[in-house]
Parts: C-alpha cells; sequence; structure tokens
C-alpha cells in the first residue's frame, strides 16, 4: 500500500506534468511529450490533487481543461518556470563571459591613473561585466584572493607566496623626483643629494616607500621624511608650497603638474614594479576578460 504524506511539498516533476496536459490538453499525448507512462502521468496528477484537496483536471468533450484551481496553479508554476529559464540564461551567459561582476582592488592613485584605461577597454569589448572597486594595501589584496573574497588585486611588487593565489607582473614605472620649482637643482636627483633636504614621503608602510628606503639605504644614506602621508595629492601640494621634496612613481602623477613643481629623473634610476594577483585555478570568463584589459594598458 502507497501511503502519501499530504504535508509533504509538492515535487517540481508533479507540477510540470499539471502544465504539461493542461498545455496539450490530454493525458496521453502528456504521457508521450514526458516520456512517462500514463499510469505516472495520472499518479503525478492524483497526488496534487490529493494534497490540495480539490480537482485540477477536468474533461470536456473528450479534452483535458483544468479547473479553477488547477488553472491558478499552472499560471504560477508558469511564472516559476520562466523565472527558471531566466535565471539559467543568465547563468549561462555569465558562463560565457559576457555578464557578470569582477570584485578588484588596487591603490587609490592606481584605480585613478592606470585603471581608467582598463575600464574602458572592459565597458567597451564586455557591456555586462560590472567591476567592483575597493581600495587596500597589496598585503590586505593578497590575503583577500587567497580566501576567495576579492577576485584580482593590483599589488606592489615583490610579495610573498601565498596559497591559492597566482602573481603576475605587469608594469615596471620608474620613480621620479619631485622639488619646488624654486630649489636650485642639479640635472639628476642623486641620493646623497635629496637626503640633504626636507623629504616628504608615503607612509613608511607602503611599498614604495619601502623600496624608496632601499633606494637610500644602498648609497649609505638613511633620510628620515619630515612628513609621511598616503596621499599622493597633498605631498604634492606640499611640494609646490615649498616645504619638500618627495619621490613617487611617474605614471600615478596626475596630468597636470603644478608649476611650482619640477620633475627631475633619478640617479641611479629606481623603478616601481606592480602585478596582478588572481586565484589559481580555473579563470572565470569575467576575470579573464578583466585581465586581458589590464594587460592592454600601454606603458609609456
Amino acid at each position: 500500500m502507497r501511503i502519501l504524506n499530504c504535508h509533504a511539498r509538492a515535487e517540481p516533476r508533479q507540477v510540470w506534468t499539471l502544465v504539461t496536459i493542461a498545455d496539450l490538453g490530454s493525458f496521453v499525448a502528456a504521457s508521450r511529450a514526458l516520456h512517462l507512462a500514463p499510469p505516472t502521468v495520472s499518479l503525478h496528477v492524483s497526488e496534487l490533487e490529493l494534497r490540495l484537496g480539490a480537482p485540477l483536471l477536468l474533461r470536456d468533450r473528450g479534452r483535458v481543461m483544468p479547473t479553477g484551481v488547477g488553472t491558478a496553479l499552472v499560471e504560477r508554476a508558469r511564472r516559476l518556470l520562466n523565472q527558471s529559464d531566466a535565471m539559467l540564461e543568465a547563468v549561462r551567459l555569465e558562463v560565457k563571459g559576457k555578464t557578470g561582476r569582477i570584485r578588484l582592488s588596487a591603490s587609490t592613485p592606481v584605480i585613478a591613473h592606470l585603471l581608467p584605461q582598463a575600464l574602458e577597454l572592459l565597458a567597451r569589448e564586455h557591456p555586462g561585466i560590472d567591476v567592483e572597486l575597493a581600495v587596500m594595501t597589496s598585503e590586505e589584496a593578497m590575503a583577500r584572493v587567497g580566501e576567495g573574497s576579492l577576485d584580482i588585486g593590483v599589488v606592489a611588487l615583490p610579495q610573498p607566496k601565498t596559497p591559492g593565489v597566482r602573481v603576475h607582473a605587469w608594469r615596471r614605472d620608474p620613480v621620479v623626483a619631485l622639488v619646488p620649482a624654486k630649489w636650485e637643482r642639479p640635472p639628476y636627483a642623486t641620493p646623497a643629494w635629496l637626503a640633504g633636504r626636507p623629504l616628504i614621503l608615503n607612509d613608511s608602510r607602503t611599498r614604495l616607500s619601502r623600496i624608496i628606503s632601499e633606494w637610500f639605504a644602498a648609497a649609505g644614506h638613511q633620510p628620515r621624511p619630515i612628513i609621511e602621508l598616503n596621499y599622493n595629492e597633498s605631498i604634492k601640494s606640499l611640494v609646490a608650497a615649498g616645504y619638500g621634496a618627495t619621490l613617487l612613481s611617474y605614471e600615478l602623477l596626475a596630468a597636470q603638474i603644478d608649476n611650482r613643481i619640477e620633475i627631475m629623473p633619478l640617479r641611479p634610476a629606481l623603478w616601481r614594479p606592480l602585478g596582478i594577483a588572481h586565484r589559481l585555478g580555473l579563470i572565470e570568463p569575467p576575470v579573464q576578460h578583466m585581465l586581458n584589459a589590464l594587460r592592454s594598458v600601454p606603458l609609456k
């Protein structure tokens, strides 16, 4: 004996059977369309009717038609099926890389001066992909990529190995000195010359600050900055006002430099390398499109 739990959930196949009968007007036609035995089709309907406590179908002149309750259930079922189709289509587009959301992090200067070119290319070639930007340190970005809460991180190089994370070299930009234009100056800014002047530098926790310290140390100097900041625009304003000199990556400078500031090349040359961090393994299409766009940003 089959005992039916009237409080159990209706099975999707039972509802789909009802919709098919309503569409085709026949138990036999529904049986053929669904590749089910006729008794199984009848059982699906009987179980639904038992659960609802009302008839769902009636026969009229050889054609099977839904009752009022049956019509209400069929209409709701069709809406759910349409929503399911829409959901599957959305996922299919994301799988193909036509839509999706990418979580990307970088420093504020990178977001302001380097990412716009990549984002413009991505928007032009893949308009259905959204990018969620966040400002993070390289260390935080590496950790977030490793745990899977971030898709791509633009990070300073080198970085220690992080499980599950791959880092590619992206670009190497020259570091230059910015000094007040009123200062007397040689053709090149050397460690010895800069060490004897007031300096306004990035916070010592940043990678740029560390490579600058290493540059000075290689020449036997360990100057102490009079001011440490993490906001490049504020640093440039202080240089323009004559408070001191600074060292910044040339590619991260704004297009317009205050005429009270002079840009000086360094001797020996110093470079700021940047990399792109992402998860190891299979790369989803939207993430790959963003990586391709980043790699398209030209070196100047």
